[in-house]
C-alpha cells in the first residue's frame, strides 16, 4: 500500500453508535457528504449499458452520465467500489484522467463547463462485483441457481451504495431525473429492471439485451438487475390516477403459487392509495419480481423472496396473529414506493423517514382491511422488538444510519402522534400531504418535522427530539392520595409536553403533564394509561 492510498484511511472522527465508539474515515466522508466535486453538477439522465455473465460472475459496460452545470468546475466525482474498476472515462470523444481515492474517482474535465450547460460523459468499467453474503443487508450481487439449475441473479445495495455494482453519483441528495437500463444476458434467461420494458434486442452470440426505461426520478439504490428463468403475468389496477399496470415476474415452477400469493399486491395498492395518496410512479408501472433473497424496495421493481407465505418468512413479527393476515414483504417493501422512493432521505442518517413510515404502514394496512383495533393491536405488538439502544437518527455526512429502532420505535412514535392529534381524518391528510408536498423529492428530517408540526397545528419539536434523538421513553410519574392525583413527565428532553389519555376507575380523560408536578382532584385510585401511546408509567 503506497503512502498516498494509506493517507485516505486515517481517522477523521469518532462518534458513538449503538453505545460504542465508531471510527469514521475520509472514505466515509467522501461517500457520505456532498463534496465540492459533487455539488457543482446536477444529474439529469443515466444510460446504464452493461453485460452480465453469470458463468464468470462478472459484468462490464458503461454508464453515460448526463448533467447540468450549476457552477463551473473542472473536477467531477464518480463512485465505484472495488473490486470493480473504471477502465476509461471519455467526454466528447476525449479520454480523461482519473484520480482514484479509494471508492471515489475524481475526473479531470478538459471541456469548459459553462453554467447552465448540459454535458455528458461515458464511464467504462468491468470486473467481478462484490458478492452479497447475506442479501439484502450486506448488498452486492447474488449469484444463485434455481431448483432446475438455471442461473438466478439479482442485485441489492441499500446502505452499501449502488456504486457496489455500477458507477454513479452515489449520494442520495441528487436523484437522476430519468434513466435507461440496458442489460445483456444469456438468451435462455430473462432480465427485469425498473420502469417499462422498451425493447428486447437479440444478438448472434446467444445473448439478449433488455432495455428498460424509467420515466421518473429514481434513487441510486432503487436501480436493480434481476436475471432468471422467469415467467410473467399481469393485471390492470384501477387506481386514483387511472389504470396502473401491475406486472409479476416469478420462476416458472412458482407460477401458480405466485398467482395466489400476489393477490396481496392489489390489496396493498388499495390500502396505501387510501392512506398515502396515488401510487407515485404510474408511468413506470408496478412490478413484483422474485429474487433469491428476502426482498427490497427497488422503485417500480419491488423484489420478493418471502417463500409465497404470509408473515415474515412465515412468522408474525407482532406476535398478535395479525401479522399472518398478509405477506410481509409485499406490504412492507411496496410501502417504500411512497416512503423511500417518492419521499427519499438526503442523508442516510435520516433513514427513519423510509423505515418508520413503512413499518407504520404495516399496521394501517391491517386497519384498512380488518379494523382500527386490529391495526392498533398489531403495532403495539411490534414494541417487543424495540431495543432503545441508540437514537433513531444517525450521524450525518458519513453514510451511517441510526438504530434499528427506526422501524418499530419509529412506527410507534407515529402511532403515538396519531393519538395526540386525535383526528383520524386530519392524520390521513397529513400522510397524503407528505407525499404530495414532497413528491419525487429528497428531504431532511427537519422538513418532515416542520411539515407535520405546521399541518397539525402543534409544535412537535420536543416530541421528535424525544423519540428520534433520545433513547429514553417518556414516563408518566404519578401518585394518588386522598382523592388527589399528582403527575408529571420524567425521562424526557427539555420542553417535552404531550397530552396523554388515561382512565381513572374506568372513566376516560386527558391529562396534560409537564416536567413539573400537576395536580387534580379525582374520584378513584386506579389509573390506566392508554396503551396506544408509546410511554411508560411509574406509580409512587
Amino acid at each position: 500500500m503506497n503512502k498516498y492510498i494509506f493517507s485516505l484511511l486515517v481517522i477523521v472522527s469518532f462518534q458513538t453508535i449503538n453505545g460504542q465508539n465508531k471510527i469514521f474515515t475520509k472514505q466515509d466522508s467522501l461517500r457520505g457528504s456532498i463534496t465540492p466535486e459533487r455539488a457543482w453538477w446536477d444529474l439529469t439522465y443515466y444510460h446504464l449499458d452493461i453485460s452480465v455473465d453469470p458463468s464468470t460472475k462478472s459484468i462490464e459496460g458503461k454508464n453515460t452520465v448526463h448533467y447540468r452545470v450549476i457552477e463551473p468546475n473542472s473536477v467531477l466525482q464518480i463512485d465505484l467500489q472495488a473490486p470493480l474498476a473504471i477502465t476509461k472515462v471519455t467526454q466528447n470523444g476525449e479520454e480523461l484522467s482519473v484520480d482514484l481515492q479509494g471508492n471515489a474517482h475524481f475526473i479531470s474535465l478538459k471541456k469548459d463547463q459553462k453554467k447552465g450547460s448540459l454535458q455528458s460523459l461515458d464511464v467504462y468499467y468491468e470486473g467481478q462485483p462484490k458478492e452479497a453474503i447475506r442479501a439484502p443487508w450486506d448488498g452486492g450481487f447474488s449469484w444463485k441457481k434455481d431448483d432446475n439449475g438455471n442461473d438466478f441473479v439479482a442485485t441489492s445495495c441499500q446502505g452499501l451504495g449502488a456504486s457496489v455494482w455500477w458507477p454513479n453519483k452515489d449520494h442520495m441528495y441528487d436523484e437522476v431525473d430519468s434513466m435507461l437500463i440496458s442489460v445483456r444476458v444469456p438468451k435462455a434467461l430473462m432480465e427485469v429492471s425498473n420502469g417499462q420494458l422498451r425493447s428486447i434486442e437479440d444478438h448472434k452470440d446467444g445473448t439478449k439485451t433488455y432495455h428498460w426505461f424509467v420515466n421518473n426520478p429514481i434513487n441510486n439504490y432503487g436501480v436493480n438487475v434481476n436475471i432468471g428463468d422467469y415467467v410473467h403475468f399481469s393485471e390492470d389496477y384501477n387506481g386514483e390516477n387511472g389504470i396502473l399496470k401491475m406486472d409479476y415476474y416469478v420462476l416458472k415452477d412458482n407460477l401458480e403459487k405466485a398467482k395466489e400469493q400476489f393477490k396481496d399486491a392489489p390489496r396493498m395498492m388499495e390500502a396505501f392509495e387510501h392512506w398515502f395518496g396515488p401510487y407515485p410512479f404510474y408511468e413506470d408501472g408496478y412490478k413484483l419480481v422474485e429474487v433469491p433473497y428476502l426482498g427490497m424496495e427497488h422503485q417500480s421493481s419491488v423484489t420478493y423472496g418471502n417463500g409465497f407465505e404470509n408473515g415474515y418468512l412465515g412468522r408474525d413479527l407482532s406476535g398478535t396473529g395479525w401479522g399472518l393476515k398478509f405477506d410481509f414483504i409485499i406490504i412492507h417493501e411496496s410501502a417504500h414506493e411512497w416512503f423511500a422512493n417518492n419521499i427519499t432521505y438526503k442523508d442516510m442518517a435520516d433513514m427513519w423517514i423510509h423505515e418508520s413510515f413503512t413499518a407504520y404502514a404495516e399496521s394501517i394496512f391491517v386497519e384498512y382491511f380488518y379494523g382500527k383495533k386490529a391495526g392498533a393491536v398489531y403495532i403495539i405488538g411490534t414494541r417487543r422488538g424495540i431495543q432503545n439502544d441508540a437514537p433513531i437518527i444517525g450521524p450525518y455526512k458519513v453514510n451511517q444510519s441510526g438504530s434499528g429502532d427506526m422501524y418499530y420505535k419509529g412506527a410507534n412514535m407515529l402511532h403515538t402522534l396519531r393519538q395526540w392529534i386525535n383526528n383520524d381524518d386530519q392524520w390521513r391528510q397529513i400522510l397524503r400531504g407528505l407525499n404530495e408536498t414532497f413528491y419525487h423529492q429528497t428531504v431532511t428530517t427537519e422538513q418532515i418535522e416542520n411539515y407535520i408540526s405546521k399541518t397539525s397545528g402543534i409544535d412537535l419539536s420536543a416530541f421528535f427530539n424525544q423519540y428520534l434523538r433520545d433513547v429514553r421513553i417518556p414516563t408518566l410519574e404519578y401518585k394518588i392520595k386522598d382523592q388527589q392525583l399528582k403527575y408529571r413527565w420524567i425521562n424526557t428532553v427539555k420542553g417535552f409536553e404531550m397530552p396523554i389519555r388515561v382512565a381513572i376507575n374506568g372513566k376516560e380523560l386527558w391529562l396534560y403533564p409537564k416536567a413539573d408536578w400537576s395536580m387534580m382532584n379525582i374520584k378513584g385510585d386506579d389509573l390506566l394509561i392508554d396503551v396506544d401511546s408509546y410511554v411508560k408509567s411509574k406509580k409512587l
